[in-house]
């Protein structure tokens, strides 16, 4: 079952992209990080007195530094998928899990023990050669800052999923650990608006305006299912099935954005896919229990 929490909120935040897709036609990345904040925070502090969940935490500093990671990375990842095809920018996300695997490979580099991470040294240098691929369009399209943010997205992303899988570890309710990343969303969002400014109402249409809410409501189902999914899910099944989320992408980039995904674009894809399930076996048998991917 926890399983099929991860690909229904691959589903949701694929989903999302739609709608920041949409709504980037008229309102600034930070706008609508924002925005997807304070919907988050009104809808989980919903949940919250529903459920009787207290809000004081006992580790409000793990809190703060997931918030500052996960909020760096949406705020990255709100760039890309306004400037980048929905699919590719999806992809460059999802590089997280490659990541941390990068991270892994480091931190063993640091202590002289390389030999042992060799197999998952692998992975990572052919999730890159992955990238290079996916990114090679956006060269030809003078789109290479986009993807390079889209890049910093899935750093940002792997740093948070660390801080998730510990708050999970010493029992943080899914509910509140998603309701302190919805306050930190917004904060990010706020003091990007302070540089950015917000769109005058009259530059608005109803066609970017109507996805604000759902923005904020699709982030927060998947948000509340990729957590649960990974605080009581098989690290393995559950981190190799959130990919399904690029699945999703693609097939909404073909279909409401007519967009023209290159023969070599699709190679990439494939190929970090295959090396995120990849390092995440590789991880999972090195290492037990290893940070596990959340969005």
């Amino acid at each position: 079952m926890q399983a099929l929490w991860m690909v229904i909120g691959a589903f949701f935040f694929a989903t999302m992209g739609v709608g920041v897709k949409f709504a980037s036609a008229d309102f600034d990345p930070m706008e609508l990080v924002l925005y997807r904040g304070l919907v988050s925070v009104v809808l989980v502090g919903w949940a919250l007195r529903l459920r009787g969940t207290a809000l004081k935490t006992p580790v409000p500093a793990m809190h703060a530094w997931r918030s500052v990671a996960g909020g760096t990375a949406l705020a990255t990842w709100f760039y890309a998928i306004a400037h980048l095809p929905l699919a590719t920018a999806l992809t460059m996300n999802y590089m997280s899990g490659i990541w941390v695997a990068a991270f892994i490979v480091g931190g063993t580099l640091l202590y002289g023990r390389l030999e042992r991470q060799g197999p998952l040294l692998t992975t990572v240098l052919l999730g890159f050669v992955g990238v290079v691929l996916t990114l090679r369009p956006t060269i030809d399209q003078n789109q290479l800052f986009a993807g390079l943010i889209g890049m910093l997205s899935g750093v940002s992303a792997a740093l948070a999923y660390v801080q998730v899988t510990a708050l999970a570890r010493i029992g943080e309710p899914v509910e509140r650990t998603v309701f302190y990343f919805s306050i930190g969303t917004a904060l990010v969002g706020l003091i990007g608006v302070a540089f950015t400014g917000f769109t005058p109402l009259e530059a608005i249409s109803w066609q970017a305006a109507i996805w604000i809410v759902p923005i904020g409501l699709l982030a927060s189902l998947g948000q509340w299912c990729m957590t649960r999914a990974y605080s009581r899910g098989h690290t393995l099944v559950v981190a190799s099935l959130q990919y399904s989320g690029i699945v999703f992408g693609a097939f909404f980039s073909l279909i409401l954005f007519d967009d023209n995904i290159p023969l070599i674009s699709w190679m990439g894809m494939a190929l970090i896919i295959a090396s995120g399930v990849g390092a995440t076996v590789l991880r999972e048998r090195a290492i037990p229990d290893t940070p596990a991917e959340e969005h």
